[in-house]
């Protein structure tokens, strides 16, 4: 798979914190993690649900206190994305977790630029930044964090919803995502993880976004799976979060290739590699095994990924012509 050109449209940079690197950034900022050695901390990574591993998540991201720390984390999931055969790598991140901590936004996205411009000189992969909100928070922070990464626009290509779904619509965050419309933003929303597929219906129809991130149970509504074809909206699945989520117990029923049958878009992506066993390749790996897709599909699924990505079109142009 490494030869495999491809592009990475939902991957979270908190999510790619590996146990040994929790451990030393905790070290070098004074902080006491609940898990004493990184095999402790693998221990714990046995999750019931999306919920359960997020409290080991916002746990993972209170580590992280400098713009150094943005910039490590960053430059090394970079460096192993391109050494996957990534050429462009869309990476979510949500700033609100660590202003609880009182991290400044400017600390936190400068690291984050300063490492996708050291990748882009090093290893020529084209990093881009999208800021995510926390669902599970209100529409009123949403409508702040907009405010807050104001000044810095021209490194944001653009806006998410994660966290918790349950609970959380979509609608419940239109104006936010009108705001960003508004001010430029590509979008993209959690949606069809572990809520049903009328939260997916919803992101579409009320947010108007471009992208769904997940989108597992559109397949539960047959006229929703029609929608995501004609209107050719990217899915950005993720096999092993689903299945280490207990989303899916087994990746031979996982509807990808339903849904690329049935004309959707969809890409492969790591989620939180980390936490789930594997980043890019290993994904592929995985459904590729599982679902016996042929060689044909694998590189529809790289296509679909670079035609997905809110690159120039000239980016996607070459990246395209790479792959034949």
């Amino acid at each position: 798979m490494t030869a495999l050109p491809k592009a990475e449209l939902h991957v979270h940079l908190e999510g790619t914190l590996e146990p040994e690197d929790m451990a030393r950034f905790a070290r070098r900022n004074g902080l006491a993690l609940p898990w004493v050695t990184p095999d402790e901390l693998r221990a714990a990574y046995s999750f019931t649900g999306l919920e359960n591993f997020l409290a080991v998540y916002f746990a993972g991201c209170g580590v992280l206190r400098t713009r150094a720390d943005f910039r490590e984390l960053t430059a090394a999931y970079l460096r192993r994305a391109a050494g996957q055969g990534v050429r462009r790598a869309e990476m979510l991140f949500g700033p609100q977790a660590f202003l609880d901590h009182d991290v400044p936004i400017d600390d936190q996205l400068g690291g984050i630029t300063d490492a996708i411009a050291e990748a882009r000189e090093e290893t020529g992969i084209e990093g881009a930044l999208l800021v995510s909100a926390h669902r599970h928070r209100t529409e009123a922070d949403a409508l702040e964090l907009l405010d807050l990464i104001r000044p810095w626009r021209s490194h944001v290509l653009g806006v998410g919803l994660g966290s918790a779904e349950r609970g959380n619509p979509p609608a419940k965050f239109a104006r936010y995502f009108a705001a960003a419309r508004g001010q430029g933003y590509r979008t993209t929303c959690h949606a069809g993880e572990e809520g049903p597929a009328a939260y997916i219906r919803e992101a579409l129809e009320v947010c108007d976004v471009d992208r769904i991130d997940h989108g597992y149970t559109a397949t539960d509504d047959p006229s929703l799976v029609s929608l995501l074809a004609d209107r050719q909206v990217t899915l950005t699945m993720c096999p092993l979060s689903n299945l280490r989520l207990r989303v899916t117990d087994d990746l031979r029923t996982y509807p990808l290739k339903r849904l690329m049958d049935a004309g959707v878009p969809v890409t492969v992506n790591s989620d939180d590699p980390s936490y789930f066993g594997g980043y890019v390749n290993e994904n592929y790996e995985a459904v590729t095994e599982a679902l016996q897709l042929s060689d044909a599909d694998v590189i529809t699924l790289a296509r679909n990924s670079f035609t997905g990505s809110f690159a120039p079109a000239e980016e996607t142009a070459k990246a395209l012509a790479e792959l034949g």
